[in-house]
C-alpha cells in the first residue's frame, strides 16, 4: 500500500510538470517567446511584411525600456516567426508547431480571417492565448476563450459600410462583387446586405467569384446592368484596381467602396484613376491620429525609410502590446494565466484608437472611413460603435 501511495505521488508530480510545460512553463534564460504565425508568402505577402514590421517595432520599444517584468524579475520579449503562406491549412500547421512548443506561451496572428479559422480548435485544445491583429470575422472569437483580436469585427464594419452608403452617399440600390473562397470577404458582403436592406435600401446584385479569378466581366456585365448607385468590393487591395478597371471600363459609372482590406499605397499606384473618389472603411489614419499614433508613425517612419504604417502595421504593435501587458499582469510565464489577463483587460489605449473589451475577445472600438482623392488616402469621417 505504501509504495502504491508513494507511486501516486510521484505520478501527480510528474503529471503535474508535464502540465506546467504543455501550458507554458518559464522560458530559458531571460527571454519570453511569443510565436508570430504570418503571411509572409502567397498571395498577399505585403500583409506578412507590414504585419513584422509593426510587431518589431513594439519588441524594440518593450526591449529598449528594459522588456517584461514577471516576478520581480525582467525579462526580454522575443518572437519566433514562422510563414503560414496564406493558406488556412498553412495557418494550421504553424499553429500546431507553436501549441507543441512548451516555450511559446502565447501567438500573435494569423492576420486572415480564412488563416486564423482553422488554428482556432488548435489553440484552444493547448490553451495557447493568441491575438489576431487584422482579421475580423465575427466567428474568431465566439464559443472560445483563447482568441482575442486587436481590430473591430465583421459586425460593425459591415453595418458601418451599409450605413455609410445609405445615409452619406444616399445610395438606394447597391451591388456587391466579393470572393467566396475567403470567410472575411463572405462575411462583410453579408452583412452589408443585410443592414442596407434593413435601412430600405435594395442590393440588385451579390455576385461572387473564386479564389485567383482575374476576370470578373461576367459578374460585372450582370452588376452594371443592374444599375446600382454603389458597388461594394470587401476583396484584398490586390484584387481592387483590376476589378474597378474591369468595372469601368465596361461602363460602370456608379460609385466604389471598400473594407478594411483597402489600406495599402499599392492600392492608389495600381488603382490610379479607376479608384479615385472611393470610399473604405479603415482602422486609423494619421490625419486623426491621438500623440501616442503620432509618435508611432514618427518613429515608424524613421525605422522604415518614411513609410507610412498601414492599418496592419499598426494593428501587429497594438496586438504585440496587448500581448505584453498580459504577460506582466499575468504575473507567470504560463498560458491560462496570460490568457486569463488578456480576458481582464477591460480598456487599452492602443495607435489604433481606445479598445474597450467588456469582457470578450473583440474590443469595442471606433472606425475610420478614408477617400481615395488626388491619388491619396484621405480622412473622411469618424464612425462611432
Amino acid at each position: 500500500m505504501k509504495k502504491i501511495f508513494v507511486f501516486s505521488i510521484l505520478f501527480v508530480l510528474v503529471m503535474s510538470t508535464i502540465s506546467a510545460c504543455a501550458q507554458g512553463g518559464a522560458g530559458a534564460g531571460d527571454v519570453i517567446k511569443i510565436g508570430l504565425n504570418n503571411e509572409i508568402t502567397g498571395d498577399n505577402p505585403i500583409i506578412g511584411a507590414s504585419s513584422r514590421k509593426g510587431v518589431d517595432m513594439a519588441l524594440e520599444e518593450i526591449n529598449g525600456a528594459g522588456g517584461i517584468t514577471v516576478g520581480g524579475k525582467k525579462y526580454k520579449l522575443v518572437v519566433e516567426e514562422l510563414d503560414n503562406e496564406f493558406k488556412p491549412e498553412a495557418a494550421a500547421a504553424v499553429a500546431q508547431k507553436f501549441a507543441d512548443r512548451p516555450d511559446i506561451v502565447a501567438m500573435i496572428g494569423p492576420n486572415d480571417s480564412a488563416d486564423v479559422m482553422p488554428t482556432i480548435p488548435i489553440v484552444v485544445k493547448a490553451k495557447l492565448p493568441s491575438i489576431t491583429p487584422w482579421a475580423t470575422a465575427v466567428d474568431i472569437t465566439k464559443g472560445n476563450d483563447y482568441f482575442f483580436r486587436a481590430c473591430f469585427d465583421d459586425y460593425f464594419q459591415g453595418a458601418i459600410i451599409a450605413k455609410f452608403a445609405y445615409e452619406d452617399q444616399g445610395a438606394r440600390t447597391a451591388a456587391v462583387l466579393y470572393d467566396m473562397s475567403n470567410d472575411y470577404n463572405v462575411g462583410i458582403a453579408t452583412i452589408f446586405r443585410k443592414t442596407f436592406e434593413e435601412l430600405g435600401g435594395k442590393v440588385v446584385e451579390f455576385q461572387s467569384y473564386g479564389r485567383g479569378e482575374k476576370d470578373f466581366k461576367s459578374q460585372l456585365t450582370k452588376i452594371i446592368a443592374a444599375n446600382p448607385d454603389i458597388l461594394l468590393l470587401p476583396n484584398f487591395f490586390a484584387e481592387i484596381p483590376l476589378q474597378a478597371e474591369q468595372a469601368r471600363s465596361l461602363g460602370y459609372t456608379g460609385k466604389f467602396i471598400g473594407s478594411d482590406t483597402w489600406g495599402d499605397v499599392e492600392l492608389l499606384r495600381l488603382g490610379g484613376e479607376y479608384v479615385e473618389g472611393a470610399l473604405w472603411v479603415g482602422h486609423y489614419h494619421p490625419d486623426i491620429a491621438s500623440e501616442k499614433a503620432k509618435a508611432f508613425i514618427k518613429s515608424f517612419q524613421a525605422k522604415y525609410n518614411n513609410e507610412t504604417p498601414n492599418d496592419i502595421a499598426a494593428l501587429n504593435y497594438d496586438a504585440t502590446y496587448l500581448i505584453a501587458n498580459a504577460i506582466q499582469y499575468a504575473g507567470k510565464i504560463d498560458r491560462v494565466a496570460i490568457r486569463d489577463a488578456l480576458a481582464r483587460t477591460y480598456e487599452y489605449e492602443g495607435v489604433t484608437g481606445l479598445m474597450k473589451f467588456n469582457g470578450t475577445g473583440t474590443p469595442v472600438k471606433s472606425a475610420v472611413v478614408i477617400k481615395i482623392e488626388n491619388g491619396k488616402f484621405v480622412y473622411y469621417a469618424t464612425v462611432q460603435p
